[in-house]
């Protein structure tokens, strides 16, 4: 690997290029050592879920040290821009951050993002100061739009939330690297581990992902694939994959043959 090969987000960069969540994992501990497996150093939290405010229950920080992780608060489950926009000033009050990422759902039976929501929300907290990726359809047109609001990451779904599919629209996820001037993440959709090297051979700058780590039989086991599935996918994509052809083509030349 190339260990040089760092990536940037709002002035701050980061070698791993996978991010990771933290729900559906049966305990903190599970999470943390999952956390350790994938190589990742930024781990998303979904605010309106975590305990902020009762010392005698466990708490995420207790396993998973903020000092060592970047933390990215999330606004999970937040269906309105005024919802989320409330949602991270209080994340920004509770802990500081300023660097979040940002949701704006449309419906809960596909958690697909409503865009005029996401882009009111994306316009308003960056004028606040922060500093947010956001996650998106997977359209081109929108990516900009939000790029042009003040995100400083776009985070296209490559498929519904949670539901392990994998990358549906490879054309519009590379439209969508191709346009950006700042970084490119798939968000969502991720299912196994052939998924999150398809999404950097694309050229994204990382893969976030929750649920196919989370729900894996051994997390541990599927973290520490995805790292390495991240990885093999930036080398291909950096070495450039061979052209695509209609017929074969021997790996031995013919002529000269005995």
């Amino acid at each position: 690997m190339n260990n040089t090969d760092n990536w940037t987000v709002a002035g701050r960069t980061f070698t791993s290029r996978l991010i990771v969540g933290t729900g559906k994992y049966k305990d903190f501990e599970q999470n943390a050592a999952a956390l350790v497996a994938s190589g990742a150093e930024i781990i998303t939290v979904a605010v309106r879920r975590v305990n902020v405010s009762d010392p005698k229950a466990p708490m995420l920080t207790d396993y998973i040290d903020p000092k060592k992780y970047t933390y990215l608060p999330n606004t999970a489950g937040c269906f309105t821009a005024e919802d989320a926009i409330r949602t991270l000033r209080l994340a920004r009050e509770a802990g500081g951050w300023d660097l979040v990422k940002l949701e704006v759902l449309g419906e809960a039976r596909t958690l697909y993002p409503d865009m005029r929501e996401t882009l009111k929300a994306t316009e308003v907290l960056a004028s606040e100061g922060f500093l947010p990726m956001v996650y998106c359809v997977d359209d081109p047109i929108a990516a900009k739009q939000l790029e042009d609001a003040g995100a400083v990451a776009v985070m296209p779904l490559g498929a519904p939330i949670g539901s392990g599919l994998g990358i549906q629209n490879r054309v519009t996820i590379r439209l969508i690297v191709e346009g950006a001037k700042v970084p490119v993440l798939v968000d969502a959709g991720v299912g196994t581990a052939s998924d999150a090297a398809v999404a950097m051979e694309l050229g994204c700058d990382g893969v976030l992902m929750n649920t196919a780590i989370a729900e894996a039989k051994n997390p541990v086991r599927m973290a520490r694939a995805m790292k390495l599935a991240v990885e093999a996918g930036r080398e291909a994509y950096l070495a450039g994959r061979m052209g695509r052809r209609l017929y074969a083509d021997p790996s031995s030349p013919l002529a000269g043959l005995i």
